[in-house]
């Protein structure tokens, strides 16, 4: 073993909240314990960083009036998403997709205006904003799932609609609305596979060897 490696029990620790990460959409009453939501920030701002531009933003909802009006927005591209999935539009409609007036915190995740200046590691690849947000998202979730909060991940929102709701500077992106709070327990699995939505692939089908579609030991198609 690597002598830099954490303790057995710290490695477990690790990858158990990897494995029961779950993106939470039921939530029961009552407030976070002081000082949660900000080590979950603090987990986030430790995010791996492109250039170390740190792109990321997070707008915490306090007012019920805008928290209720996040919820509208959300709801009205739920309608426009089930339109869009034709046959499955029922299927969908039946899904619960967020807990927004639920969850004990509502945070408004966004990328920073002006991006444009970034160049170091996004020059040919501009979205890495997108790919570092992403990450302290991640670290977010996984904090919250060690001290047995859940998180759920929403992007069912028009973001123009969302930037001018919360007052977002022009060029800013809005990317995710989290919900946080408690939870009666996590789901065994994730919720679209417990509502027969899809099934998570197996690891070994995203593998490839060399060249794309070589899996180990498998020529190319």
């Amino acid at each position: 073993m690597s002598p830099h490696a954490f303790s057995p029990a710290e490695i477990d620790g690790v990858y158990r909240a990897i494995r029961e990460r779950r993106d939470v959409r039921h939530f029961k009453p009552g407030p976070l314990e002081p000082g949660q939501l900000e080590r979950f920030i603090a987990a986030a701002h430790n995010g791996p960083s492109v250039g170390l531009m740190q792109p990321w933003r997070f707008i915490r909802i306090v007012n019920p009036a805008l928290r209720a009006q996040i919820h509208q927005l959300v709801d009205d591209e739920r309608k426009l998403t089930a339109e869009a999935l034709g046959q499955r539009a029922e299927e969908f409609m039946r899904l619960k997709v967020e807990g927004i007036l639920a969850c004990a915190e509502v945070l408004v995740v966004g990328l920073i205006d002006q991006r444009e200046r970034f160049v170091f590691g996004r020059r040919t690849m501009p979205e890495m904003d997108l790919a570092s947000a992403s990450c302290a998202i991640q670290n977010f979730w996984l904090a919250a799932r060690a001290e047995g909060i859940g998180a759920g991940w929403v992007s069912l929102f028009d973001p123009q609609r969302l930037r001018e709701l919360c007052g977002m500077p022009d060029g800013s992106q809005p990317i995710a609305v989290l919900c946080v709070g408690q939870v009666d327990e996590f789901y065994r699995a994730p919720m679209l596979e417990l509502e027969r939505w899809d099934q998570r692939m197996p690891a070994q089908r995203v593998l490839y060897e060399d060249s794309w579609g070589a899996q180990a030991g498998q020529p190319a198609d």
